[in-house]
């Protein structure tokens, strides 16, 4: 059932919020991110491969936990955005957006009339039936986020017209492929990319449209804050665990062979 978006709220209160990438599809890791204190989720099925089953039930973890769940969805595509939704998500995030015709064609397919075209539907974010559907159709228009995702040279070019339209909620910007875009692969940190994503921000904040930030590094934080940004995505839980499993077996074998000197 579709609650008050605690992210869209904090971020229209100007504070702080601090999500992750999720790609391990398993209800228990969002619970877990949850729990940890995070503000939102955003569950990849862009780059991993997540039966819509299971994505319902992450969903549903996340509720559980009042933990923001948005979906990544693979493309500008109104089928998956629409299900992602009738899934109970709070949002989405639409990779490679690079015109005002892409941003606008999400906007209507995640949203009901009259600011969209969604399909209509019962299911579980409207209670199954059980209360207004009108009223789940204004308030739904209300809580739900639509958030592109600048990833090519093309997409920087053009920002100023895709923060032109109406219902866009966020902002964020795929360094990666950005950075083979600007022919840089891999180079995050070069300087053309760099440039690139503070235009990126820049048009987004000129026109209050918070921008969410992927810092690389801790020392990125100072920046940023100096931007007015006030929503960050924190890297992706499956490297935070690889590196964090990674630490746990270096730190003992480190000391045993410390013992066996």
């Amino acid at each position: 059932m579709l609650r008050t978006n605690r992210l869209k709220q904090k971020l229209r209160e100007g504070k702080e919020v601090f999500g992750l990438f999720c790609s391990i599809p398993s209800p228990v890791v969002v619970e877990m991110i949850g729990l940890a204190g995070y503000d939102f989720v955003i569950i990849d099925t862009e780059h991993v491969l997540i039966n819509p089953e299971t994505i319902e039930h992450m969903i549903r973890a996340a509720e559980a936990v009042d933990l923001t769940a948005l979906v990544r969805v693979p493309e500008a595509d109104a089928g998956a955005i629409l299900r992602a939704l009738d899934g109970g998500a709070y949002g989405i995030v639409v990779p490679h957006i690079e015109s005002i015709e892409q941003a606008e064609f999400i906007v209507k397919a995640s949203r009901y009339f009259p600011q969209g075209e969604r399909s209509l539907n019962g299911g579980r974010p409207g209670a199954f039936g059980k209360n207004s559907l009108l009223a789940y159709m204004s308030r739904a228009n209300d809580e739900i986020m639509v958030i592109p995702m600048i990833e090519s040279k093309q997409g920087v070019e053009r920002i100023e017209e895709i923060v032109s339209v109406e219902g866009i909620d966020m902002i964020m910007v795929g360094t990666a492929d950005l950075s083979q875009s600007y022919g840089v692969p891999w180079q995050t940190q070069h300087e053309v990319v760099r440039k690139a994503v503070r235009t990126v921000c820049s048009s987004a904040v000129k026109k209050d449209i918070p921008f969410c930030a992927i810092p690389r590094k801790l020392d990125e934080m100072d920046e940023w804050r100096e931007s007015d940004v006030k929503a960050y995505v924190l890297g992706d839980e499956r490297g935070i665990a690889f590196r964090a499993l990674q630490d746990h077996l270096n730190k003992y074998v480190k000391e045993m062979k410390i013992k066996i000197i």
